[in-house]
Parts: C-alpha cells; sequence; structure tokens
C-alpha cells in the first residue's frame, strides 16, 4: 500500500489546505510533474533513511529503509527548495529535509551519541509531551509557537547530526539532539523532530506550524 497516515491529512485540511498525496513513481520526472500542481510540499514520519544518501555505510543500529519513499521524499524535497516551494520536514521528513540539502544523519541515537540520551522512542501515549527542547530567540519556530521552551513528542532513533548547508539549528532537546531545522535563505523550509500532527488536540499551539506552511503556499500561487 501507498498510504499516509490520516493525521497529516486533518491538520492540512484544518489549516485551510487542501492535501494532495503524492505516490512513489519510478521515475523523478513524473514525480515532478505531479508537484507542479502544488503550492507546498509536506515530508511526513516514517522508517529509517538510507546512509547512501548521506555517505555512510550502514551501521548496526540502523532500522527498516524503504527505497522507494527515499526515491521519492528526496525528489520532493530537492524540487521544493530549488523552486523555493514552502516545505515542512516532519520527524523522518525533517531528516530528508536535511539529507536533500547537504546534510548528515545520525543512524542511531542512542549508539553514536555520548554521554546520557533521553528517551527519544517514548513509551507513553504517542500525542503526549514526554521531553523539553529549548528554541533560539526570533527564530521561525518561536514565531509560530511563541515561546522559547515547550515540551514535545518523540517517536525517533535517527536525526540531524549535520545541519545542511544553509540550515541552523534552532531548537535541541536536553541531551543535544537538533529538534528543528530552519533554512536561512527560502521563504519556509523547516523541519521538526516531533510529531506536532499527533499533539494538535491537546496541544493547540502545535496547529501554528501547519497553519504557518499553508499561509505561506497560498501566498507562493
Amino acid at each position: 500500500m501507498y498510504y499516509v497516515k490520516e493525521a497529516y491529512v486533518r491538520c492540512i485540511e484544518a489549516a485551510g489546505g487542501i492535501p494532495l498525496l503524492v505516490p512513489p513513481l519510478q521515475a523523478e520526472g513524473d514525480i515532478q510533474e505531479i508537484l507542479k500542481s502544488v503550492d507546498g510540499v509536506l515530508l511526513p514520519g516514517g522508517v529509517d533513511i538510507d546512509p547512501v544518501h548521506f555517505g555512510e555505510e550502514p551501521r548496526e543500529g540502523l532500522g527498516r529503509v524503504e527505497p522507494s519513499w527515499d526515491r521519492l521524499e528526496l525528489a520532493a524535497a530537492r524540487y521544493a527548495l530549488v523552486r523555493d516551494l514552502p516545505i515542512l520536514g516532519i520527524c523522518r521528513g525533517a531528516q530528508v529535509l536535511n539529507v536533500a540539502a547537504g546534510g548528515s544523519l545520525y543512524q542511531d541515537i542512542s549508539s553514536e551519541t555520548r554521554g546520557e540520551c533521553l528517551q527519544h522512542s517514548q513509551k507513553a501515549p504517542r500525542w503526549y509531551a514526554t521531553h523539553s527542547i529549548k528554541i533560539e530567540r526570533e527564530s521561525l519556530l518561536e514565531k509560530m509557537l511563541g515561546m522559547q521552551a515547550v515540551r514535545v513528542n518523540s517517536h525517533h532513533h535517527q536525526a540531524v547530526k549535520m545541519p545542511a548547508p544553509g540550515f541552523r539549528a534552532t531548537a535541541v532537546s536536553a541531551d543535544g539532539i537538533i529538534e528543528c531545522i530552519e533554512s536561512e535563505h527560502h521563504r519556509f523550509a523547516c523541519g521538526v523532530q516531533w510529531h506536532p500532527e499527533l499533539m494538535v488536540e491537546h496541544y493547540p499551539e502545535q496547529m501554528e506550524i501547519f497553519r504557518h506552511l499553508v499561509r505561506c503556499a497560498a501566498e507562493a500561487k
């Protein structure tokens, strides 16, 4: 099956956008033909990214990879970046955005970082905010959420290692893991490591992330 979880669709719809699901086609040119009809891109969560895309061999902690998803989402991210199309990456999507722009990832946080690591694959309900992040002042994320510290949910074991050229980290967790990246050269190219689509019912400020994407997409028309 080709699918996107319902929460992403509902958040885009609630923010005033019309979601269009793009399947992983074989030819990158065909993917670009579909993307010509959209005003913005959302890269969702999912499985691990093949480390071949950021110049590494697979390590022991690497999980499942899906080549067709990598091909689709990296192509979509690069298309959006070249054309300055508003783009939001969520969890895996943030990692895809970073790799597409030339950055690198931790294949597995717990085995590749030093010191005490937070529980980034939480055991709590998926919507529940389990750890805090510190947000950089005057960043886009601060503008969207209206605060410099917030608690978020966490469902990942990969993460941004080195932000891509032209991107900066604008939020980190207590153990130093990058929780948000933002482009310094695009109207809206942002990746968040948590899952705001699962939080919006209990933490309504998270909806601002989707509203900002849709507003930027509307302005791009």
